[in-house]
């Protein structure tokens, strides 16, 4: 990390606000957490809006993770890659998928999310991530594609997941947060 690992004893934080974090991260710190825990005000708002993005939604969990994924290829970001290829796969996902994945996004997975282990759904989710990720606009044609398979809550549960991760995939690539060990 270009940065120190946050400890109490470099910057102490309020107890509740670390314990707030140790309790959504099941008891042990992550190395995004030692970058975020330097200021309390974003460890603060980070914490309560990702627990929501990340486990309040009731939009699929399993295409949430593949817009995530699909983020985290196409940004760089192998931290977001190395914590959330493991919840697609946990929320239903195949490696099969993961790997199609991997194969669209070497293309210009924008235009072209095709590939025979991937349904209609995660080839629209995916080209959607890639649009607002690359180009930040989306084309009208795909935006109706998706209106075609999503209600208008799942479609701003995953614009806002997708939206939410491209700042993730920033934070951790600028301060270069690597995964744990």
């Amino acid at each position: 990390m270009r940065i120190p690992d946050w400890s109490p004893a470099l910057k102490p934080q309020p107890a509740e606000l670390v314990d707030a974090i140790l309790a959504r991260r099941g008891g042990q710190l992550i190395n995004l957490d030692r970058a975020l825990l330097w200021s309390e005000p974003l460890a603060r708002g980070w914490n309560t809006y990702l627990k929501a993005v990340r486990s309040e939604l009731p939009t699929d969990r399993r295409l949430r993770e593949l817009a995530i994924c699909t983020v985290a290829l196409l940004t760089g970001a192998q931290y977001e890659y190395h914590h959330h290829a493991p919840d697609f796969l946990a929320a239903g996902g195949s490696q099969a998928e993961l790997d199609a994945l991997a194969r669209v996004v070497a293309r210009d997975a924008r235009t072209d999310a095709s590939d025979a282990a991937l349904g209609a759904r995660e080839q629209l989710v995916i080209r959607y991530a890639a649009q607002m990720t690359l180009d930040v606009r989306v084309d009208d044609a795909l935006f109706e594609a998706l209106r075609g398979h999503f209600d208008t809550t799942e479609l701003v549960e995953l614009t806002s997941a997708i939206a939410t991760y491209n700042m993730v995939a920033r934070f951790l690539v600028a301060l270069g947060v690597t995964p744990e060990a």
